[in-house]
């Protein structure tokens, strides 16, 4: 039996190709939400659903941050998407004919040189693989839309350009999630281990909460705070480290963590998608 991975947005999405980078043997289930994406998850519509929490230009997903301790699922791997856009048309379409671009306004943004050097006007749409549906369903070689490529494949539009961004890095992590946690070492490469935690009302609790890492030669690669509640005194902070559980040094941080906090979650164990300096 086929399995299934859940994500938010329409067919073409970036999230849809990220599942397809990382789980091409799985069947996708697009989802109007990420509750919904979770949801699915939960009551067994779905295996896994892939995630978004962050991107390299725009930084956090914060709805994903404040979404993922109460979830009740767990993080058992990460998938790296480049956003590489495409100008996408409708068959036939020559670019000097394009006078507008139909996108999400991050991409509408990222693509400001291309779109200029064009004179082709910029026009928000709800997300990028639904402008790429609607410029499909309009059929009008006048407008074109900023998408995936995979997104002109599936609408069956023309790729008149590609590669537009005006940053060449942009990248956005994922997250797949599982309603079960797998805290077995797999893969070639380093292990990850998210966790959050919030620390107890004592001076310098979060200095003194960090020296274990320090001191046990962890690396953590990522470390922000959020507000919990409602309340400005309730601040939780969202982490991720190189290495798992079992390993003396994580051992003996999370130790000296657990010393200094009232509360801590892991979230997941996962092999690393990708090398870090």
């Amino acid at each position: 039996m086929t399995k299934c991975i859940a994500f938010q947005g329409e067919l073409g999405a970036y999230s849809h190709q990220a599942c397809r980078e990382a789980c091409p043997d799985f069947d996708v289930l697009p989802c109007a939400t990420f509750e919904d994406a979770i949801e699915a998850v939960r009551s067994g519509q779905a295996d896994l659903a892939m995630l978004p929490v962050e991107n390299s230009t725009y930084g956090r997903v914060s709805d994903i941050h404040h979404m993922l301790p109460e979830s009740g699922l767990h993080i058992v791997g990460e998938a790296f998407v480049r956003v590489r856009i495409t100008l996408l048309a409708v068959k036939g379409t020559k670019l000097e004919e394009v006078k507008t671009a139909t996108s999400h306004p991050m991409l509408l943004g990222q693509c400001r040189s291309f779109l200029t050097e064009h004179g082709i006007k910029r026009i928000t749409g709800a997300d990028t693989a639904g402008s790429a549906r609607v410029i499909a369903e309009r059929n009008k070689p006048s407008d074109a839309a900023l998408a995936s490529e995979l997104a002109g494949e599936i609408y069956g539009l023309d790729v008149l350009a590609k590669d537009i961004e005006d940053e060449g890095t942009n990248t956005t992590r994922f997250l797949i999630m599982a309603r079960e946690p797998d805290l077995s070492r797999r893969g070639e490469g380093k292990m990850m281990t998210t966790f959050v935690f919030r620390v107890r009302n004592i001076p310098a609790a979060l200095y003194k909460a960090m020296g274990g890492f320090a001191t046990n030669s962890v690396n953590m690669t990522k470390l922000e705070s959020y507000m919990v509640g409602g309340q400005f005194t309730a601040t939780q902070f969202y982490a991720d480290i190189e290495g798992h559980p079992e390993d003396e040094n994580v051992k003996l941080a999370m130790e000296e963590l657990n010393y200094f906090t009232d509360h801590i979650r892991v979230l997941g164990v996962y092999p690393s998608d990708r090398p870090r300096g």
